[in-house]
């Protein structure tokens, strides 16, 4: 009950000040209907009243409370005139710098007469490119001469290319227009001298570079072949396996051998190569000996038999002897190959040797034989025709004594062609119609 009393109170006193509450809805609250009193003789609950009008006073205090506003933003500031006539000032003469500053020479070159300070920028910029690549150079120069390991030169090459490209970020043009230029607020350190002189030796030292790179990979597929063909020399189990791995196991030794001494995987190989060919000694031992014994002799044996079969249905002309004679020759040198340690090898060697040696002399002597011979019969052949030539078709005319004289010299020619030779035959025909025409001429 002081609930309700409190609430008509408030009521009453907004009602005597003339305030009205806003009212949402027009339509009023319904209330619980009220129980006709004649028609039943029981009262209406005053608890159930109370509470209707208590809910429906606080629905119009609610409804009483004034609607906020919502706050406007502010209008934002425009900075985008107040800032673009200070750019435009700021920009132009940054930008007349830098276009005079551009690396050519039909703009350099008149503002280096009249306004040298305009191009400072560009002095300072080739200044500290060119210190920048003296030091990266020094650096590369340093690691890539004297080298320890791989890694340095691999950090030489790195620093090569960082001097480089400073190198390439000076104008090849600006040389002659900047080297002499000393202000005496500013000393240039720069030199037209200098800066030529360094790429030549950048370009010398990418030389070495690229040699160290390619003596290295030598180097790595050498010891590769090597290590490979010792293991197959392990594995081999028949006598053609182990011959096949000596072989490559020789040739990777040779390769080593190979590698340029100035390099560093030069000078790597020829500290491994001692061990490695003792190692190659210990392993393949005679077997490697043997075989190369056995590889010479077969090969001196295939000359031979080449050279007897060239030989074979003489005679023959000069040239194909001398074919002959160069086979037996090599198969020679192949058996002079063999070393003396070996004896049986070498003993062996010595004997067919012997056999070739007589066969080689045989053949130089036929081919002596057959030279002298043509040259002989050629010289004949030359006599007849001059003295064809000078013989006069009036018999009475002749000289008989100068024509048997100019006879007996061409038989004699004929005389030295030997037999056994390709010209033998005809120089046998041409002295007998010689003597046949020289006994006519001859007195009785």
């Amino acid at each position: 009950m002081g609930i309700l009393t409190g609430l008509f109170k408030r009521v009453k006193r907004k009602q005597s000040q003339n305030i009205s509450p806003p009212v949402v809805n027009q339509s009023p609250t319904p209330l619980s209907p009220v129980i006709n009193q004649s028609s039943s003789s029981s009262q209406p609950d005053p608890n159930a009243q109370l509470m209707q009008l208590e809910a429906r006073m606080n629905q119009e205090m609610i409804q009483s409370q004034p609607l906020q506003l919502k706050t406007l933003p502010k209008p934002r500031q425009n900075w985008t005139g107040k800032l673009f006539w200070p750019a435009i000032l700021i920009g132009i003469p940054v930008g007349a710098v830098y276009i005079v500053n551009l690396p050519y020479p039909v703009i350099r070159r008149p503002v280096a007469k009249v306004a040298p300070i305009l191009l400072l920028p560009s002095q300072i910029n080739i200044d500290s490119n060119f210190k920048q690549s003296m030091s990266l150079f020094q650096q590369a120069e340093q690691l890539i001469e004297r080298p320890t390991s791989a890694a340095d030169i691999d950090l030489g090459q790195q620093k090569l290319k960082e001097a480089k490209e400073s190198l390439n970020a000076i104008p090849l043009n600006s040389g002659d227009e900047w080297s002499g230029y000393n202000y005496g607020w500013y000393n240039w350190q720069f030199s037209w001298g200098g800066f030529q002189q360094l790429r030549g030796r950048v370009g010398q030292l990418e030389a070495k570079v690229f040699q160290e790179k390619n003596s290295q990979a030598l180097f790595v597929d050498a010891e590769l072949a090597l290590n490979t063909a010792k293991i197959q020399y392990q594995k081999a189990a028949t006598p053609t396996d182990k011959r096949v791995a000596i072989a490559s196991w020789q040739l990777a030794i040779d390769k080593l051998e190979e590698i340029p001494a100035v390099t560093l995987a030069g000078r790597s190989a020829q500290q491994k190569l001692v061990n490695y060919q003792r190692e190659f000694k210990q392993e393949v031992g005679l077997a490697a000996g043997n075989e190369k014994v056995t590889t010479l002799i077969v090969s001196a044996q295939q000359f031979s038999r080449q050279a007897a079969q060239t030989g074979q249905n003489p005679p023959h002309k000069s040239e194909k002897w001398q074919e002959i004679e160069k086979l037996w020759q090599m198969a020679i040198d192949d058996l002079s190959q063999i070393p003396s340690q070996d004896l049986e090898g070498y003993a062996k060697a010595r004997k067919l040797m012997a056999e070739y040696s007589a066969n080689l002399g045989e053949i130089r002597v036929r081919r002596k034989a057959e030279e002298d011979s043509v040259n002989s019969f050629e010289s004949a052949q030359n006599s007849i025709e001059r003295l064809l030539a000078s013989t006069p078709t009036d018999a009475k005319s002749l000289e008989r004594n100068r024509t048997i004289s100019q006879l007996q010299n061409i038989i004699n020619d004929l005389d030295k062609v030997q037999n056994g030779t390709t010209v033998y035959l005809k120089a046998q025909k041409l002295k007998l119609q010689g003597q046949n025409k020289l006994k006519q001429l001859q007195p009785n």
